[in-house]
Order: C-alpha cells, then sequence, then structure tokens
C-alpha cells in the first residue's frame, strides 16, 4: 500500500550512500564533513578530517577516542569481530559441506549408472556367447552335412 500522505512538516529524511562520498571534502561543507567522518575507518581518515581545524569535529572526534579507550568498549568491539569471524565461519563451513554432500550424491548417482550399465554389458555379452555357442553349433552341423554329402556322391 503506497500512500504519499506526509507525516509532519517539521521532519525530514534524507538518505546518504557513504560509499559513494566524494573523496575531497571541504572544511566549509559540514555535511559532507559529517559523512565523511561517518564514513571513517581508520585512524588516518580521522586525522584527515581533524587536519581542517572544524571545532566542532575535533570535539567529536576526541570523544571518539575517549570512548573507544574504554576497556568495556574495546571488549565489545572484540567479541563484536569474533561474532562476526565465527559467521563468517560458519557460513564458509556450511558450503563446504553442502558441496561436499554434493559430490557423494553426485558419486553416488554414477555409481548407480555405472552398476546399470555394467549389468547391460553382462547381459549383452551372455546373448552374445549364446548367439556364439549357435554359431559353432550350427557349423558344425553344416561341416556335418557336407562330410555326409561327400561321401554319398
Amino acid at each position: 500500500m503506497t500512500r504519499h500522505t506526509p507525516l509532519t512538516d517539521k521532519l525530514s529524511l534524507h538518505y546518504f550512500e557513504l560509499p559513494k562520498l566524494p573523496a575531497p571534502v571541504g572544511k566549509d561543507d559540514k555535511l559532507k564533513l559529517w559523512l565523511a567522518l561517518f564514513r571513517a575507518e581508520t585512524e588516518e581518515e580521522l586525522r584527515q578530517i581533524e587536519a581542517f581545524e572544524v571545532p566542532i569535529m575535533e570535539q567529536v572526534i576526541e570523544a571518539y577516542r575517549s570512548i573507544t579507550a574504554a576497556s568495556e568498549f574495546r571488549e565489545m568491539e572484540r567479541l563484536y569481530k569474533k561474532a562476526r569471524h565465527d559467521e563468517a565461519q560458519a557460513l564458509y563451513n556450511a558450503k563446504l559441506e553442502g558441496a561436499r554432500e554434493g559430490a557423494r550424491e553426485a558419486d553416488g548417482k554414477w555409481q548407480g549408472v555405472v552398476a546399470e550399465k555394467e549389468a547391460a554389458l553382462t547381459e549383452k555379452e551372455a546373448v552374445l556367447t549364446d548367439r556364439n555357442a549357435e554359431i559353432t553349433r550350427l557349423r558344425e552341423q553344416i561341416a556335418e552335412l557336407q562330410a555326409r554329402q561327400t561321401k554319398g556322391e
């Protein structure tokens, strides 16, 4: 259901795609500075933002550093990274097991096909052996008839 009814004229939401943020950010554009701060992943990126010497950015970065210096925060971050690693490892192991299971299943199917083909081949060999025996018997009868005919001439 889509309604294009404004909820309020006091609030607006804006979405920014941080990966698409242009690299050169100037100190005059406060919005881009904030976005660059949210996107920053390394200490070097934080130092680049600090280099603009914008007081509010310096305060925010200092507050961030004091929070991340706390042992509880470091422990929470360590646990978060461990959880992400464990999740990635579990996904990898699940994919690996799925591949192994698929290979076993395919191997089982091929073994069934090979067994069917071998059974069919054995059956055809038995038919050929019977026919060869019949041909040998008929040749012996022909030779016997020819021998009788040459005696009777």
